[in-house]
């Protein structure tokens, strides 16, 4: 085992402060299989405390999930759900605002909304009584995706509780959350507001946030620009992620979009 996982092992005054952060080094999305073997193993390793192990193998659901293996990922949770593996009444809490969050992500990619939005909701007050921001945070972003017509009232709450923090890995919710929101407005015809809650979401990316989240952002931006009719600024933003990341296909295609067509030229008669 490697020392991503050190934060966890039986230090109660460090684990809490260090949890995310050992997650986040383990965790690769865009190879779930690879990153699900890294947290199979951290789910077993005898020298975290039984909390520990059961906060890996949350993310060992999650990872499941984003396989499409629902059946074996709820089995996690599902066991995990039946075992004492807090030490505390607050670890307690934060074990089971984890497991809801990955039953509700695993609804939400369903499209089981019906189902997703209690265990988003139940996970906002379950993170709640174990003092972890964090996942009210994840929780309230996931609702603002997902609990159609609220999607502003739930956002609101992720603004509000990031204007009291200064962890930076708390303050990079605000990426997410303006996003997210941004899309809300444009899907919803007002790209004006889209816009404001873009680039809100870049400056966020900026100071807290993953190149890949600063990527995104600033491609959110040139769309909104493009639908406002913009479309110089846009394709100016367009270019220079394209120089960053020419194999992107959402920039190729907004790069399409944005230029003008090849005009033919005139057929001439010779003489």
């Amino acid at each position: 085992m490697d020392d991503s996982t050190d934060a966890l092992h039986a230090d109660p005054s460090h684990h809490r402060a260090q949890e995310q952060l050992a997650i986040d080094r383990i965790w690769d999305f865009a190879d779930p299989a690879a990153s699900e073997e890294r947290f199979r193993a951290a789910a077993a390793d005898e020298t975290l405390t039984a909390h520990g192990r059961a906060v890996m193998a949350t993310q060992l659901a999650r990872a499941m999930g984003i396989q499409q293996r629902e059946d074996e990922a709820l089995a996690v949770l599902a066991e995990l759900e039946s075992a004492d593996a807090g030490d505390s009444d607050e670890e307690a809490a934060e074990l089971r605002a984890r497991i809801a969050l990955e039953r509700g992500r695993m609804a939400a990619a369903g499209e089981r909304v019906d189902e997703a939005v209690p265990e988003f909701t139940r996970a906002v007050r379950e993170g709640a009584l174990g003092g972890s921001t964090f996942l009210v945070l994840d929780a309230l972003h996931m609702l603002a995706l997902n609990d159609a017509g609220h999607e502003e009232e739930w956002a609101a709450e992720g603004f509000d509780i990031l204007e009291g923090v200064r962890d930076p890995r708390l303050k990079r919710w605000g990426v997410a959350l303006h996003n997210n929101l941004g899309w809300t407005k444009h899907d919803g015809g007002d790209a004006q507001a889209a816009l404001y809650h873009f680039e809100k979401a870049v400056d966020a990316a900026d100071r807290y946030g993953t190149a890949g989240q600063q990527h995104v952002a600033r491609w959110s931006v040139g769309r909104a620009l493009r639908t406002l009719g913009r479309t110089d600024e846009a394709l100016e933003i367009q270019r220079a992620l394209a120089l960053a990341r020419p194999d992107d296909p959402y920039v190729r295609a907004e790069i399409e979009a944005l230029e003008p067509a090849p005009t033919e030229a005139e057929p001439t008669i010779e003489p």
